[in-house]
């Protein structure tokens, strides 16, 4: 123990110091020898603690210690916890008492496992998670150090396979050696089995239509083995080779043809029986195939795409036919088409997240879309408030432009127990659309049920759609299922309803519990003209008796076990309330804003006969309008892509004179042209560089740039999440995209370049590919080296296995731990100024204050006494002579009286006050006498 200054010149000062004092003890005292000697004595305290304030005092300990910090690399290339956890007890056992410890396990990111701690390792266990698809050492090192004291002997111990993929340990190492950090080093072996990789995938970025490519791929093996490689196509298989693969590094090639043209997204897949490591198995690439474009035509019912096919053949596009239920869930494969053709296909057949997708292709991505009247299309399709309305250029409602008759409809909602969750929530969705598609003189019930009945809605006509909808959100899962005295229950409300059409919707994923009667209910309903419709939801629903009430009903039964399918089946329900959505009367189109297609129609319109009726929305180009007037063909741009309604049907039933038309091919082939997207090749080129979970996307434009312009980048996964990414230039043409998290797979890229005005100058698709994290790559090196050549960097050494008690080896080195007291010197110096000042600027009645606590002091010994049974006074007068004599001494002590009392003065009860000398000093006054 001891003290030093941090900055001893400062301590010169008590030269100075030294003088004043004596000059001050020199000097006569004129306010009396006590208060100039308390006053000094302050004084040369407060500048002593100055001084050794500024002069940096501290007190100075010594420690022998150590503080070790255990760095355990939790990368997924680490073996298993247990292969080193009884080195860490072992290790610790071999410490001091008072040595402390700690464990830090890192992977991509670094976190405590324990803080230091004088406790062994002894039963320590992992809890914490860390991202182990990457191998941060320098995360764990960095945290390590920032933790260890600086007045114990601190050092740490790295246990790893020395594989690291992210940030640099040996940087962090010369950090570590300029602060005197000692690394000792735990070289680990990395955890290697029967593992088959992908290390890379080549193929030609640019392909024409039926050109054969080659594509090279190189796989490393720990094993010798026989297994599959497979190549895929937009997720369709086009290649595969039986392999047989040595250990170490193996080369083999596959052959493939580009037989449809766009942007392909192409994935390498191997097969090997007793392959641990299944993350490292899988390579992405992409590839665009130039040629003729490429349609897809979706048809509601079979065999009614004759006219299309015909259309496309005559233009030299090239097509394909499918039913919606084939429609692909991955955006990555509608890259392959120019343009869709939906065909008088129902919203009730696309799932929710199929019409998702195809509107983000469109809205994204540049690709086509044309929708064809029938009577499973537009709003008697259902599409009313779905993606595929939002990238039409007509809505599904008629805002009022047709007299409608009155309509009366209630809801039949299951809420038991049974549909908790997504489902309900969708229900309530679906009457809400329902609710927005009638009109204020229609009248709207909604009745949920589960084993007992409840009406969220009583039937009401629809004066506030807003509080009708609030009502249905209330809607809460409980209870079981019984679907009779619901039923009947709704029936009985209609009954006392007027309106042109009475509709009943009946939605229940259950068996019902009890029973009734539901012929004559059904029979009952014809009989009053109360139709009803019912919605089976998924397997275990009662589909027999559903199928049976909408037949004896007059209604439609629905059977769907994709939930996302429940509003566009209330609204195609909705919608098929009225027939007044099919218009039935003949008439010749009028000619609109047709722009550029104009010339297709000089020589005359063919006539149409019926159409589904709808309204354009306000950006909207309506080249033929009805009489009524209603948008019979409507186009318009909708983000990167374009659409097209066509309202009429294109079998012949609803417009035979457009199908037997000289110009129907011609006329329709450039309609449909007219959607392909704008744009032939790529000016961009993209590049990925990927470091741990960071990805940044390097663009250059290789066209006309425009130092003005704005560029946005849109990335699309395969879980068709948007993330709009900044372009940040940083030369001409040149730009660079930060993405973050994103994890390994293959990325659709949306590139659109906008001027000043926010008008689109070019736009373009393409893609990037995220290989799989460089933890999962095979290494048949070593990483010795470069772990001797970090802890010797740092003055450590190689641990081994064998030996966790050299961790503690060797002597403690002491260190010197120091408290600075320049603080508390200061406050100190703070507290005894105020006293200084009230020794030199007071004049208080020292001598006075003296008496009045001895004083006091005998009172408390008296009281004292008394308590403990003491002698009480003797006479009934002592109590007045006491007081006597506490005034005279009272006095003296005021007057200051300089000499003491006489032996007879004393026993006389006199006082020098008595003697004349306070007389004077009371002006010849004599003091009360005390009573």
């Amino acid at each position: 123990m001891g003290i030093r200054f941090e900055s001893p010149w400062f301590l010169l000062l008590l030269l100075p110091l030294t003088v004043f004092v004596i000059l001050s003890l020199r000097s006569p005292a004129r306010r009396g020898k006590f208060r100039k000697v308390a006053s000094l004595s302050l004084r040369i305290v407060i500048v002593l603690c100055l001084i050794g304030s500024i002069s940096g005092l501290q007190w100075v300990t010594t420690i022998k210690e150590r503080a070790v910090y255990y760095v355990v690399d939790h990368s997924d290339s680490m073996p298993d916890a247990n292969a080193y956890r009884n080195w860490l007890e072992k290790s610790a056992a071999g410490k001091q008492t008072n040595d402390r410890v700690g464990v830090i396990a890192t992977g991509l990111d670094a976190v405590v496992e324990r803080t230091l701690s004088a406790e062994e390792l002894k039963g320590f266990t992992f809890n914490s998670q860390v991202n182990g698809a990457f191998s941060n050492l320098a995360s764990g090192l960095q945290l390590a150090s920032g933790l260890l004291p600086e007045e114990a002997d601190s050092r740490l111990v790295l246990l790893t396979d020395g594989e690291e993929n992210v940030g640099d340990m040996m940087r962090q190492g010369r950090l570590l050696k300029d602060r005197g950090i000692i690394l000792d080093v735990l070289p680990l072996p990395r955890m290697v089995g029967s593992d088959v990789s992908i290390e890379s995938m080549k193929l030609p970025a640019s392909l024409y239509q039926a050109e054969k490519y080659t594509v090279e791929v190189k796989l490393n093996s720990t094993i010798a083995a026989e297994g599959q490689l497979r190549l895929y196509e937009d997720n369709q298989q086009v290649a595969e080779l039986t392999v047989q693969v040595e250990k170490g590094e193996n080369r083999f090639a596959l052959q493939g043809l580009a037989q449809n043209t766009g942007l392909h997204r192409y994935r390498a897949e191997v097969y090997f029986p007793n392959d641990n490591q299944s993350a490292n198995n899988t390579s992405y690439a992409f590839a665009r195939v130039s040629g003729p474009p490429k349609v897809l035509v979706v048809e509601g019912i079979p065999d009614t795409s004759a006219n299309l096919v015909s259309v496309m053949k005559s233009g030299l596009i090239d097509y394909e036919v499918i039913p919606p239920e084939l429609l692909s869930r991955e955006l990555a494969d509608y890259a392959a088409y120019d343009s869709l053709i939906l065909n008088n296909v129902s919203a009730v057949r696309l799932s929710g997240t199929v019409m998702q997708t195809i509107e983000q292709a469109v809205r994204d991505y540049g690709m086509g879309l044309m929708m064809t009247g029938g009577e499973d299309s537009f709003g008697m399709g259902g599409y009313f408030k779905t993606p595929i309305e939002q990238a039409l250029p007509v809505k599904m409602e008629l805002e009022g432009k047709r007299e409608i008759p009155p309509l009366a409809l209630i809801l039949v909602i299951d809420r038991s127990g049974s549909m908790s969750g997504q489902k309900l929530e969708l229900a309530k969705e679906s009457a809400m659309r329902t609710v927005e598609l009638l009109r204020e003189k229609d009248t709207v019930g909604v009745l949920a049920f589960d084993d007992s009945r409840w009406w969220v809605v009583e039937p009401t006509k629809l004066t506030d759609k807003k509080q009708v909808i609030e009502q249905i959100q209330s809607i809460q899962p409980s209870g079981g299922t019984d679907i009779y005295p619901a039923t009947a229950e709704a029936y009985r409300a209609m009954k006392e309803i007027k309106a042109t059409r009475k509709h009943l919707i009946l939605l229940t994923d259950g068996q019902s519990a009890g029973g009734g009667s539901y012929e004559q209910l059904t029979s009952d309903m014809a009989s009053d003209q109360i139709t009803m419709s019912t919605v089976a939801v998924g397997a275990d629903s009662d589909q027999q008796l559903l199928a049976r009430l909408a037949e004896l009903a007059k209604g439609r039964y629905y059977f769907t076990e994709d939930q996302s399918t429940l509003p566009a089946i209330f609204s195609r329900e909705t919608v098929l309330l009225s027939r007044t959505y099919i218009v039935d009367k003949p008439f010749i189109p009028q000619l609109g804003q047709a722009g550029d297609w104009e010339s297709m129609f000089q020589e005359g319109v063919p006539m149409v006969n019926a159409y589904i009726a709808t309204t354009a929305k306000e950006t909207a180009e309506v080249s033929l309008l009805s009489p009524e007037p209603d948008p019979l063909l409507a186009r318009w741009q909708y983000g990167s892509g374009r659409s097209v309604a066509w309202t009429s049907d294109v079998t012949g039933k609803w417009a035979p004179a457009w199908t037997a038309w000289n110009h129907f091919s011609e006329t329709f082939s450039r309609v449909l042209k007219w959607t392909f997207p704008q744009f032939d090749s790529s000016p961009y080129e993209l590049t990925a560089i990927t470091s741990g979970s960071h990805t940044r996307l390097d663009l250059k434009n290789t066209g006309i740039t425009d130092p003005s312009a704005e560029i946005k980048v849109v990335v699309t996964g395969d879980d068709l999440v948007e993330r709009e990414a900044l372009a940040v230039p940083t030369s001409p043409g040149e730009y660079r995209i930060e993405l973050d998290q994103a994890e390994p797979g293959a990325y659709l890229t949306r590139i659109e370049m906008t001027d000043a005005a926010g008008k689109v100058q070019s736009a373009a698709s393409t893609g990037f590919v995220i290989a799989y994290s460089p933890e999962y790559r095979i290494d048949i090196g070593s990483s010795a080296a470069r772990l001797q050549q970090l802890a010797e960097m740092t003055g450590g050494h190689l641990l081994s296995l064998e030996r966790p008690e050299d961790v503690f080896a060797g002597n403690t080195r002491a260190t010197s731990r120091f408290r600075d007291l320049s603080l508390v010197l200061i406050i100190a110096a703070l507290l005894l100024w105020p006293l200084d000042i009230a020794a030199r600027r007071l004049a208080l009645p020292w001598h006075r204050l003296a008496a009045w606590l001895a004083a006091l002091g005998g009172l408390l010994r008296r009281r004292a006494g008394a308590a403990a049974g003491g002698a009480s006074l003797a006479a009934s007068d002592a109590p007045a002579v006491e007081r006597l004599r506490q005034r005279q001494r009272q006095v003296a002590a005021f007057y200051a009286a300089d000499e003491p009392l006489q032996s007879g003065d004393a026993e006389a009860g006199l006082t020098p006050l008595a003697q004349g000398k306070g007389r004077q000093a009371l002006g010849g006054r004599e003091p009360a006498a005390t009573p």
